[in-house]
This record gives C-alpha cells, structure tokens and sequence, in this order.
C-alpha cells in the first residue's frame, strides 16, 4: 500500500472531491483525518471508513479553527505525514457587481487558508521523527484559464500554484516535497446541482463535452489515485510541480466542432 501508517489531513473531505481523496488514501493505508465545515459530514465520512480516520470540525478561515485540526490530528494520530489543502467555495459574480466582502471570502478559504495551515504542517513535519513529509494543494484548470465572472477565484487559483512553488522550493531540502493539482470538471454534488438547476440538462452535457477531449466529467476517486501517488514515495523526485488533470481540458485550443471538415495539408 502506498501510504501504509501514514497520518494524512484532508480538507474539505465532508463530501465532494475531498471524500474521494480520503477514501483513496485509506484505502492505501493511511489514517486519514477528515477535516470539513460541516461536523456532521464529516463524522459520516470517518464512520464509513471505520479505523484509522478521525473527523474534525474545520473551518479553514478561522485561524483557531486550524490550529486545532493540527492539535486534534497529533492528539489522536501522534505526528502528521501528509496534507491535502482541498477546501474551497466555489464563486461566479461579474466582475463590477463584486464587493470587497466577496473577495475576502473567496481568498480567506481558497488560498489564505492554504498559506497558513501549510505552515502550521510544516512546522509539525520539521519537529518530528522521521521528519519531513508531503503536501499536496488543489487548485485547479483555472489556474491556467480564466471564466468570466470568477476573477477572485482565478486569483485564488492562480496564487495557490505560486505559493506551493514558494514553498516548494524553501522546504526542498528540508524532507517536506509540496505539489499541486489542478483538476478540470469534476463530478460532485457542484455539477449535479448544474444539471439540476438547467432547463435542459442534456444541453449542458453536450455543451461542456463539446469543451473536454475525454467528453466526460472526472471522477473524485481519479483524483485521488492521483492525489496518493503525489503524498506517496512514488512521487519523490516531484516537488513544485502543477499537475493537470483536467480529461485534456487545457490541451484543446478551441470546444470540438460541431461541422465535418476536410483534410488541409498545407499546400
């Protein structure tokens, strides 16, 4: 198993891509801590699971709140391993309607949260023996694209990417390695609300098929496999890096046509 003992936090794991995360990394062994806003969630998640996870009420831009996840994490597990900066809320406002309020929001969990819990781990890592350990921050396709409407959350994503390489290179001699992750449209409860909510569901299918290589929408699990190898020694050339995985999202310079066209050769 690729995490065997390993003492892992997970933010945001109370449902969505983090529960998938989590539940990859049990499975490879880890003792998983589920960290998440909604305590109840959370609890639900740790008691599927069964051994080797613990559920902690977190709200990631609460300074306090984050020190006790790490207090609450060596309380019961004794050291920490490995972190998954996941939590996040998601934001589309246009651009002149959006207050300074909403911007603070936005940053204090999407990338406020990461900067500090990041550093309270890090501190733990440098502390105990064996020391050192692996992060493993998500951010996402917009990280590399933007969408109208979401200029805070293209920050956030954009600024979790160059603090993990920050942070990256601070630590790299230190035994701590720090990764990121952008995935693309992923299948949680966001995307299914998406559907929900649309007059046609079929359409918006069609529409964002027509923009992913793969036409599908990515399963948390899959990131999770991909998550694991990164926290795990599989992985330990890897520190600074920004994986996409996104079904061929950002590989494609246009949405797929929806015409036949002939060969051009260039003559």
């Amino acid at each position: 198993m690729l995490l065997e003992n390993k003492v892992i936090i997970i933010t945001g794991a109370g449902g969505g891509l983090g529960e998938g995360i989590a539940r990859v990394c049990h499975r490879e062994g880890a003792r998983v801590v589920i960290a998440d806003i909604r305590g109840e969630a959370a609890q639900e998640v740790a008691a599927s699971l069964g051994e080797r996870s613990l559920a902690v009420t977190c709200n990631v831009a609460e300074d306090a709140h984050l020190q006790n996840l790490a207090a609450a994490t060596l309380a019961h597990f004794g050291r920490i391993d490995g972190l998954v900066n996941n939590a996040g809320v998601n934001f589309v406002k246009p651009f002149l309607e959006t207050t300074a309020a909403d911007w603070e929001r936005l940053i204090s969990v999407d990338l406020r949260a990461v900067f500090f819990l990041s550093q309270l781990v890090c501190r733990q890592m440098l502390q105990q023996t064996p020391r050192g350990g692996t992060i493993v921050n998500i951010s996402s396709v917009h990280s590399m694209l933007a969408y109208p409407g979401a200029g805070p959350y293209d920050a956030a994503k954009w600024g979790v990417v160059g603090l993990s390489k920050a942070i990256a290179l601070e630590m790299a001699t230190q035994g701590i390695r720090v990764n990121v992750i952008s995935p693309g449209l992923i299948n949680t409860q966001i995307w299914r609300d998406l559907l929900d909510a649309a007059s046609d569901a079929e359409a918006v299918r069609t529409h964002w098929n027509a923009n992913i290589p793969m036409e599908r929408a990515i399963e948390p699990e899959e990131i999770g496999e991909l998550a694991t190898f990164l926290l795990s020694e599989r992985s330990s050339s890897m520190t600074g890096a920004n994986v996409f995985a996104d079904a061929g999202l950002t590989s494609s310079l246009v949405s797929k046509e929806p015409y036949s066209i002939r060969p051009i050769e260039g003559e």
